[in-house]
């Protein structure tokens, strides 16, 4: 069966969803592998590299299994195969259009964004691999953007104090931001929501930022804050906020509008020079005062709305993305066969749509359509 590799439409993406290393591994199990001319160009993967992999270049790939990084445009979705599979970031409640067009055509629809968080789907989790990026990419916006040294430096000129950081969302991402702006001998302080974060974040060098405000769910996760809750947080975090030269937010929740962190109010305690790095600026920010890929400037205060930080970074993202998408196809097919294990709830979970019916719940509901839930397939005992 046949593989298909697209070139990235989404504007400012250098990524590619496989690398010619993962398609050589693919091209051994047996699968055919169309890479559409160009498509890891801006990752450094040249036409040339691929086909030394096996893989045959095309202007137009359309395949069994279709892969990319981002959701495909409309007029990229009338361009697939019916009955084929469809594997990419898609953020169906972001693109329920898409999703609507590709379940038209009875594709089969898997999103990243919907892999369970569970030990054994930790190795395809590309939202953990491409936050690592955005977080270290944050980090280092936070020391360009910033006119003032990170480290401490002691001079014939003087001395010069580090600069103090203060990490928002203590996730994959935040730990990144702070690990990286450790390394780049800053003062790091980080502050989460969930009380499980405090261990995590000191190991990897900052002190935790403790609040009464906590909202601690099942599984290590955070749930969503009251009103009432909200206001608390808010009002104890002006102070730390205040104190900061770099403020560094990483709080995203995949296909939904990210929380916000940082008011306005906050910014404006923030003294003359300091920065914030949005790293969610894609999905609306966390400041009120952001604005995707733009620098807004407050009071003196400099807002900095990251978007796409992974595509800073085409090369190692991708090899990341593509390991990823290598670890779950494996469960969706082998040998060059797509037969797709619907009793595995990695497979369940992930998958958006089939045969026309929509199996996840909140897309379905956004469509205005039946949820029809895959249901495992019983295996008779011998």
């Amino acid at each position: 069966m046949k593989i298909a590799l697209y070139r990235e439409s989404r504007p400012g993406e250098t990524r590619v969803a496989l690398t010619p290393d993962a398609v050589k591994t693919l091209t051994r199990d047996g699968w055919s592998v169309e890479v559409e001319r160009g498509a890891g160009e801006l990752a450094h993967f040249t036409d040339g590299a691929f086909t030394e992999a096996g893989a045959t270049i095309v202007e137009h790939a359309a395949g069994d299994v279709n892969l990319r990084v981002n959701a495909p445009t409309l007029d990229e979705v009338a361009r697939l195969p019916e009955g084929s599979l469809h594997l990419s970031f898609l953020s169906p409640l972001l693109a329920s259009d898409v999703v609507e067009a590709m379940n038209q055509r009875s594709i089969t629809i898997c999103s990243f964004d919907l892999l369970p968080r569970i030990s054994r789907a930790q190795y395809m989790d590309a939202l953990s691999s491409q936050a690592t990026v955005s977080g270290y990419r944050a980090a280092l916006a936070g020391a360009s953007h910033f006119d003032r040294f990170f480290p401490l430096l002691t001079t014939a000129a003087g001395t010069i104090r580090p600069a103090k950081v203060l990490v928002m969302g203590v996730g994959v991402a935040g730990l990144q931001a702070i690990a990286t702006s450790k390394r780049l001998g800053a003062k790091v302080r980080a502050y989460d929501v969930r009380s499980a974060a405090k261990e995590e974040a000191e190991s990897a060098g900052a002190v935790f930022v403790k609040l009464a405000v906590t909202a601690d769910a099942a599984g290590g996760y955070a749930r969503e804050l009251t009103e009432e809750e909200r206001q608390q947080q808010q009002a104890a975090l002006l102070s730390e906020v205040a104190n900061a030269d770099v403020v560094i937010t990483t709080a995203a929740v995949p296909g939904r509008k990210a929380p916000i962190l940082l008011t306005q109010a906050m910014v404006e305690a923030m003294g003359e020079g300091s920065l914030v790095i949005d790293m969610a600026a894609d999905g609306g920010g966390n400041c009120e005062l952001t604005r995707a890929g733009e620098t807004v400037v407050h009071q003196g205060v400099r807002v900095v709305g990251l978007t796409n930080p992974p595509a800073e970074m085409g090369a190692s993202a991708s090899f990341m993305y593509a390991n990823n998408v290598l670890k779950l196809l494996g469960l969706f097919g082998a040998k060059g066969e797509l037969q797709p294990d619907w009793n595995d709830e990695v497979v369940r979970g992930v998958t958006v749509a089939r045969q026309g019916q929509v199996n996840h719940a909140p897309t379905a509901e956004k469509l205005g359509v039946a949820h029809v839930a895959i249901v495992a397939e019983m295996k008779e005992e011998n």
